[in-house]
């Protein structure tokens, strides 16, 4: 019987250069980002500047986390509480998370069978809610038809808030996932496309949201430090009325990620290279579906995502199982109960008058996924996917 022996959680090492410029910072005991010599800019700043000149934007803040700069971009834009803010359904905890941090109300959107918002439910949505702002998840790195979404935006004025946690380095008709909106923010936890365990990275080329957001992120008034900012004027008016949240990345982390950045697009062409191969080969096994995505779209799979078609919960449970004793971890977002990092839509019951969503219901009940970590080779997801073959086949069987 086939087995796969690698764990789906093992990560590469940090470069050697991050782990020279960490031992520099630790040994220094100026880990606050704001704990400079005079004239130092800092790794922080080094980052931000580094970051947002890869995205071109204007601007980058480090936070402590995704979630952490979610939050801040929401509140960076005006949303106050009480708002709605529409959100695609199929997503991670933390986002519709950050809206409810912020006192707002989520306002969830069905998803199209590609796992991306589906721009007809979301303009109706925006219609009947009155909403102002969209919080978009690229989840999993499944990128929608941005035209669509931005003509929605553009027709009900919506502000448009990206969640690319799942999507740096990735790209929609050539133009960067996280430009479209007003603001976007990124993740380097664990299991994103660069590590530092925990960590955000929030980008915008408007001078108010970053001035708000700064100020938001913890920097008192020594904002005036940070270099990815506008004019000292811009802070003048905002800086009374913005609270101080203490959302900000240390000079560790920073230190860590400035060489992952460095081979960021490398790194990208390697998660291509696994996730094309294990697609291609899952589409030859009968009862497996991967919807088609579109030519436009330049993904980054550092996951995969995967239906079995036609089969109850029972089944997939089932297969799950016999996979996961295979040594073939793989995760469902199908659960009646949240289990590890999944949660369908329907368990977060902080949401006022949850919506039936029967296109996400449907799609999620039979929708597997995947991790390919870069510890991974081609060889590894020959095995993974021969394993998945030999379960499927046993259980159709049966």
């Amino acid at each position: 019987m086939l087995v796969f022996n690698k764990d789906f959680t093992q990560q590469e090492a940090i470069p050697d250069k991050g782990i020279e410029k960490a031992l520099e910072v630790l040994r220094s005991g100026r880990l606050h980002r704001y704990n400079l010599l005079p004239g130092e800019k800092g790794l922080v700043c080094e980052l931000e500047e580094k970051f947002s000149a890869y995205m071109g934007t204007r601007y980058c803040l480090a936070c402590a986390s995704c979630g952490s700069a979610l939050f801040l971009a929401l509140k960076s834009v005006g949303v106050r509480p009480g708002d709605k803010v529409l959100c695609n359904a199929y997503t991670l905890a933390p986002v519709p998370g950050a809206i409810e941090h912020c006192g707002a109300r989520t306002v969830l959107v069905d998803i199209l069978d590609d796992y991306t918002i589906d721009t007809d439910d979301l303009a109706a949505k925006a219609e009947a809610s009155g909403a102002r702002f969209l919080m978009l998840s690229h989840m999993r790195g499944h990128i929608a038809h941005m035209d669509k979404v931005m003509s929605v935006c553009e027709r009900f004025g919506l502000v448009l808030i990206e969640d690319c946690a799942h999507t740096m380095g990735a790209a929609w008709d050539g133009r960067k996932s996280g430009t479209f909106g007003k603001v976007a923010c990124y993740s380097t936890q664990t299991y994103k496309h660069m590590n530092s365990g925990e960590g955000g990275l929030l980008v915008t080329s408007d001078d108010e949201v970053i001035a708000r957001a700064i100020i938001h992120s913890g920097s008192y008034m020594i904002y005036g430090t940070h270099t990815s900012r506008p004019a000292l004027e811009a802070f003048e008016d905002v800086k009374w009325v913005t609270p101080n949240y203490s959302l900000r990345m240390d000079h560790l982390r920073a230190a860590i990620l400035l060489p992952q950045l460095e081979k960021l697009d490398t790194q990208c062409s390697r998660w291509n290279e696994l996730y094309n191969h294990t697609e291609n080969l899952l589409r030859d096994i009968p009862g497996i579906s991967c919807p088609p995505r579109d030519p436009r779209e330049h993904y980054v799979g550092s996951s995969i995502q995967f239906n079995i078609a036609g089969v109850s919960a029972d089944v997939i449970k089932k297969f799950l199982a016999e996979t996961a004793a295979r040594g073939v971890q793989i995760k469902w977002f199908g659960n009646d109960v949240p289990v590890g990092f999944t949660s369908s839509y329907d368990s977060w019951r902080y949401i006022p008058d949850l919506p039936e969503l029967p296109n996400t219901k449907k799609v999620l009940a039979t929708m597997c996924d995947m991790r390919l970590p870069l510890t991974f080779t081609i060889e590894d997801c020959d095995i993974i996917v021969a394993v998945i073959r030999d379960v499927l086949a046993d259980i159709l069987k049966s």
